[in-house]
Order: C-alpha cells, then sequence, then structure tokens
C-alpha cells in the first residue's frame, strides 16, 4: 500500500475535512478526469479511478474514521482493520490485538476469538452516464450495462463444488487465527497472527467449484435499469443500492454509484434549478414596447415590455424554471434581451431610419451635450 497517494492529497483537501468538503472536491476532481472529457488520455482515466477509490472511502463515516487513524492499511481488507472492527493481523508485528495480547495474556491468559470469516460487504462500485438536458430536466429511465463479480450459480456463491461444503481448518479449528507463546524476563508473551492454511477464514475449500475456482463470484457482464429523477444536474449521484459486487460469508451486496454527465442546452443554460436564455428582440420592439414570446422547457410564455426597452434588460418569469429534485419546488426563468440590428437595409428602409433619425437625434445631442458638460 505504500505506492497509494493519500485520500485527501488525492482529493486536494486537508486532514479531517468535512463531508461537504468532500464531496464539493470530488464533484471537481471528477469532472476534471472523467473519461468523457478525456477520451485520449490514459493518466486521466488513471486519476479519476482514485478520485473516485479517495471518495468511497472519504465518504462513509466509518471507513473515514479507520483511515483518518490507521491510513490506507485501516481500510484495507487484506491488512485486518476491515469488518466489525477487527485489527488482527496487521503489520508484521501481529498487529494491535496481538498487543493487547501480550499483557492481558501474558501470564497464560484468554485469547481472541476476532478472525475475518464473519459476513463482509461487498464491494461498492461506481459508473458514469451521459444524458440529455431535457432527460435530466423531465427524468427518464435508464439501462446500465456494467461489468463486475456476481455471485456464483453453479455453487451459489459458496465456492464449493455442489453437494460438498467447506471445512472447518484443521491447524487453527475454525477461529482462524494461530498463536505461538514466547518465554521473556516478563513472563510468558503470547503472539497471536492469521493462520496460514485458511488465511484468517477458519475454513478450508478441499473440493473448489471449477466455475468460479473457489471464489464463490464471476465477472460478468450486467444490464440494471433504473429510474433517474427528474431535475438531477452535472455530477449528480445516484445510488442503486446491493447492484455492487456480492457481500463475502453471506455479507450483504455492494452498492453502485452512478455518476451523471449532463450536455449542455442549445438554448437554454441551468443554475441550480434556475435557467437563463438569451431572446432577440427587433428595434421597434425596443423603442415602442412589446408583448414577447418567450421559450420555455414546455409551453411558450408571454411577457409584455415596456417602450425604450434596452439591450441587456433582464426579466424574471417566477417558477418556470426546472423542478427541485429534492422538493415540488420550481426554479426561475431568467430571460436577457438584446436588440437585433439588421445587416442589410434597401434605400426605403435607409430613408425611413434617416428621417427617424433626425427626430431621436436631437433629444440625445441634447442629452450627450449636458453629460459633456458635467466634465467642464
Amino acid at each position: 500500500m505504500s505506492d497509494k497517494r493519500d485520500y485527501y492529497e488525492v482529493l486536494g483537501l486537508q486532514k479531517g475535512a468535512a463531508d461537504d468538503e468532500i464531496k464539493k472536491a470530488f464533484r471537481k476532481m471528477a469532472m476534471k478526469y472523467h473519461p468523457d472529457k478525456n477520451p485520449n488520455d490514459k493518466g486521466a482515466e488513471e486519476q479519476f479511478k482514485e478520485v473516485n477509490e479517495a471518495y468511497a472511502i472519504l465518504s462513509d463515516a466509518d471507513k473515514k474514521s479507520k483511515y483518518d487513524r490507521f491510513g490506507h492499511a485501516g481500510v484495507d481488507p487484506n491488512a485486518g482493520f476491515g469488518g466489525a472492527g477487527g485489527f488482527g493481523g496487521a503489520g508484521g508485528f501481529g498487529g494491535f490485538e496481538d498487543i493487547f495480547d501480550m499483557f492481558t495474556g501474558a501470564f497464560g491468559g484468554g485469547s481472541s476469538s476476532r478472525h475475518r470469516n464473519g459476513p463482509q460487504k461487498g464491494r461498492d462500485l461506481q459508473k458514469a452516464m451521459t444524458i440529455t438536458f431535457e432527460e435530466a430536466v423531465f427524468g427518464c429511465k435508464k439501462e446500465v450495462e456494467i461489468v463486475k463479480y456476481v455471485k456464483c450459480k453453479t455453487c451459489n456463491g459458496s465456492g464449493a463444488t455442489p453437494g460438498t461444503s467447506k471445512k472447518t481448518c484443521d491447524k487453527c479449528g475454525g477461529s482462524g487465527q494461530v498463536s505461538s507463546v514466547s518465554n521473556t524476563p516478563f513472563g510468558q508473551f503470547r503472539n497471536v497472527s492469521e493462520c496460514d492454511k485458511c488465511g484468517g477464514s477458519g475454513q478450508v475449500n478441499e473440493t473448489p467449484c471449477t466455475d468460479c475456482k473457489g471464489t464463490g463470484k464471476i465477472r460478468k457482464t450486467v444490464k440494471i435499469n433504473m429510474d433517474i429523477p427528474a431535475g438531477v444536474n452535472n455530477d449528480s449521484i445516484i445510488p442503486l443500492r446491493g447492484q455492487g459486487e456480492p457481500g463475502v460469508n453471506g455479507g450483504p451486496a455492494g452498492d453502485l454509484y452512478i455518476v451523471l454527465n449532463v450536455k449542455p442546452h442549445a438554448v437554454f443554460k441551468r443554475s441550480g434549478d434556475d435557467l437563463y436564455i438569451d431572446l432577440p428582440i427587433t428595434f421597434e420592439q425596443a423603442a415602442l414596447g412589446a408583448t414577447l414570446k418567450v421559450p420555455g422547457l414546455t409551453e411558450t410564455y408571454s411577457y409584455k415590455i415596456s417602450a425604450g426597452t434596452q439591450t441587456g434588460s433582464n426579466f424574471r418569469l417566477k417558477g418556470k424554471g426546472v423542478k427541485s429534485v429534492r422538493s415540488n419546488r420550481y426554479g426561475d426563468l431568467y430571460v436577457k434581451v438584446f436588440v437585433e440590428i439588421p445587416t442589410k437595409l434597401n434605400s426605403k428602409q435607409k430613408k425611413a431610419i434617416q428621417e427617424m433619425a433626425k427626430e431621436v437625434n436631437e433629444e440625445s445631442y441634447t442629452k450627450r451635450k449636458n453629460l459633456l458638460g458635467m466634465f467642464k
């Protein structure tokens, strides 16, 4: 585990960062290294995986606590820190449990019964999915295809050939641990370590299943149907409970987390649940006022602008934005108008504008003269 970077460093955080800081940092880094945005960059793909791994640990309160105390060893199932809070087998010294035994069992005291043959939750998985703007706003149904480990049907996940079963390890008696006693000037000290015959499971598989080679699981492409709720946004995360990899020793399956990437819209821009649109208007509409037709997500709205509306003016249509994914509240639709200037004019049109300019320019000239007079 020495080659692993610190998870806080991966997300650009200080140790002990709050949950909202962790989530915000994850979204930022996941967006930066997302494979869809870096299709030809293998390095970005590896960093994306590293970011996912860091978030999977730091977003889980129990795993985060163990990582903060013991580093990578605290969340590595092979190091003995995982599952039921046990510490057995960590490092070459026999782990913290052995230190405890050195004192409580120094003169022939009792032994610990902790081992790794209890139920363990399966590994969580994560997959990115790209959807359209409309699918994010209105919700949709999707099919997810993912390659993952599933329970072996031949042995039903036991790892043993059908009709047979695993046997209790004769070396550790099913405890998953073996102990040795050493004499010291301070008395007898007992050292407890993981059983090398059963790997700490307490059981030996003498007739492994031929399909899964005794692991109890096989790798397979799986298709999963899911609902995407209305109102999700870019980087939203949808958990699919129990759709991760199978648990160990009867433990529950892990979860699958879908990270959404939403394609931009050709007209609307989105911020939270609010929508923004730039709407062109004619010179006549701006000068004389008019009732505008404003395109919305599902219908067209009417909005009256007053005479003399200037380019860059903004107005709001309340409740015409996106439905919140967490409530029945709707965001707003913000409209910014800009005056379209004609680029091709015939002689009649030019003359009409020139005639109008004579009337309008006198007022504008007076305003400019008064403004310049302020600086004399």
